[in-house]
């Protein structure tokens, strides 16, 4: 799906280049995560996939086109971006903020509408509350939501993703890392994803690029690998301490199957949940406030309760 060729960056006044003879395949459909210390090229990296950074040389291809030439305006419409600070326009609603990219793209307004609906659902923000609000009515988790559905509205291929929980207290961090692990299990983007944080690159990737300077590759593989045989003392000690449990949580995460239960907001009404209930074979509807954290189950057994 992506794929870097002799990929370089030099800067004006420095010596050393920032990223050097770069090479390596993003595959389809999955989450390479770019990880390594403070400095090494990885955000440069990921910047000159869609020329936010210009490359000083090398090729870069998408879906088999070398886009290093292809208009950078027209390139950048085709990649979603989600950057640590969200990057919302304040002044915009949520709807309108979604919406950029397609009204750039002269989509017709009702597919607008359509898409932003669709997608408000899929982060789990319900659009008849949240389209018509403003970025600064909304949690910074809420708003974090928003910026992904922004990068997903023209249904792009490839995302980027530079340290996109970064700026998120621990407890939203991982409730909206495990959100979006399984948003992807369902829109499959094949995604470049930038992290200083090697725990995030364990959990999020299908694929880890531990970088040295200038962007070289120490080693580039899946999880399970980097953590039971690192290539060289610089992976091991970037791993750190404790690469058996973080091998055994990750094992955890990967191979335990969880049931999907019904859910329902907290406010919703009686039918509402009746009807998620009717639906599913589980016996108990879970209910989750506005940020989707459970509150309460709720049983059949209860709604009869109520209505007697």
């Amino acid at each position: 799906m992506i794929r870097l060729e002799r990929l370089c960056k030099r800067f004006p006044r420095q010596a050393d280049p920032a990223v050097e003879e770069l090479t390596m395949e993003i595959p389809e459909g999955e989450i390479v995560i770019l990880v390594g210390p403070s400095g090494c090229g990885k955000t440069t990296t990921m910047k000159m996939v869609n020329r936010i950074i210009e490359p000083s040389s090398g090729h870069i291809y998408l879906q088999g086109e070398d886009v290093t030439k292809v208009n950078a305006d027209q390139l950048r419409r085709r990649i979603g971006y989600v950057i640590q600070q969200i990057g919302l326009f304040p002044h915009m609603t949520i709807s309108a903020n979604v919406a950029t990219v397609p009204r750039m793209l002269k989509w017709p307004e009702e597919k607008i509408r359509k898409r932003v609906d669709e997608l408000l659902d899929l982060v789990g923000m319900d659009p008849s509350r949240y389209r018509d609000r403003y970025p600064k009515e909304l949690s910074g988790g809420q708003r974090q939501r928003v910026g992904v559905a922004r990068a997903l509205s023209a249904d792009p291929p490839v995302m980027l993703m530079d340290e996109p929980f970064g700026a998120i207290d621990p407890i939203t961090r991982d409730r909206l890392q495990n959100e979006f692990l399984r948003l992807q299990e369902e829109i499959r983007k094949t995604i470049i994803f930038v992290t200083h944080d090697i725990d995030e690159a364990i959990k999020m990737g299908d694929r880890i690029a531990i970088l040295r300077e200038r962007s070289v590759i120490a080693q580039y593989d899946r999880p399970e690998v980097v953590l039971s045989a690192p290539a060289d003392d610089f992976v091991a000690d970037f791993i750190g301490s404790g690469a058996s449990l973080k091998r055994l949580n990750l094992a955890r995460e990967r191979d335990y199957q969880l049931a999907v239960w019904p859910t329902a907001g907290v406010d919703a009404d009686r039918s509402t949940v009746m009807a998620e209930l009717q639906r599913s074979t589980m016996g108990s509807v879970l209910l989750l406030d506005d940020e989707r954290r459970p509150q309460r189950w709720v049983r059949a057994v209860d709604l009869r309760r109520e209505t007697a």
